[in-house]
């Protein structure tokens, strides 16, 4: 049996007196590859954010492995969306795949060759290893994801969570990065995943969240990924499905 390895309890989180998190009690399992699927507003980003304590929460109780993220942050990295991100940032494609290093070193310690060995060998893996000195900037939309996703790997966590990873990119890099998401998920790591486009979901995810300010539904894909809980987490705005043959 897989362990927990992100345990949310009783998670509600207000902005400027709104709730957008609402009695949340999620468990996710070590190895998992999961969309987390809803509307807009629907609190799928501050999820994400509260779990890496970056927002105040109103109530409940979040473990990583059993302990606070303050403990284990190091082992969890996070891939924000691209409209988070600035692109005029002087920095080329080496600087930011190194910074997933940065967890594993004390305030006063340097990058080491075998630091710059592991970057190079991430980049390498998505296929970015002769942009190394390029600015980030400079980058294609498909190219500016594979660095980020490239800084994770470097980070060698086992906990991977991505907002919207496919926003601006092409099919063929959309394909490349879940193919190795998929890998990563077969090798134990676990993987947290924002995702719009419901069409592709059974095909991606082995496991989905749906959620509406409240958990509609958490499991396996074929069990939880239904017609019905699709509709709850969609209240007002149930998109257009390419599919017609959802349980």
């Amino acid at each position: 049996m897989k362990k927990n390895v992100i345990s949310v309890k009783g998670l509600s989180v207000s902005y400027d007196r709104k709730r957008v998190l609402i009695n949340i009690h999620l468990e996710i399992e070590e190895g998992g590859l999961y969309g987390i699927i809803g509307q807009n507003g629907a609190g799928k980003s501050t999820l994400f954010k509260a779990i890496l304590g970056l927002v105040e929460i109103n109530s409940g109780i979040i473990l990583v492995d059993g302990q606070p993220f303050e403990k284990v942050r190091k082992n969890i990295v996070y891939v924000p969306q691209k409209s988070e991100v600035d692109w005029t940032f002087p920095a080329t494609v080496m600087d930011i795949v190194l910074m997933g290093r940065y967890p594993h070193k004390t305030i006063l310690q340097r990058l080491s060759s075998e630091d710059r060995e592991i970057a190079r060998k991430a980049m390498d893996e998505m296929g970015i290893l002769s942009l190394m000195d390029r600015q980030i900037g400079e980058l294609s939309g498909g190219q500016q994801q594979r660095v980020f996703l490239a800084r994770a790997l470097c980070q060698q966590a086992d906990i991977l969570l991505l907002d919207e990873p496919f926003v601006g990119v092409d099919i063929t890099t959309e394909e490349s990065i879940i193919d190795k998401l998929k890998q990563l998920s077969a090798a134990g790591k676990t993987i947290m995943v924002i995702h719009h486009d419901l069409s592709t979901v059974p095909s991606y995810f082995n496991k989905v969240v749906l959620i509406n300010q409240r958990l509609v539904g958490v499991g396996d894909t074929d069990q939880v990924f239904t017609s019905e809980n699709i509709a709850r987490a969609y209240t007002g705005q149930l998109p257009l499905l390419h599919r017609t043959d959802l349980p």
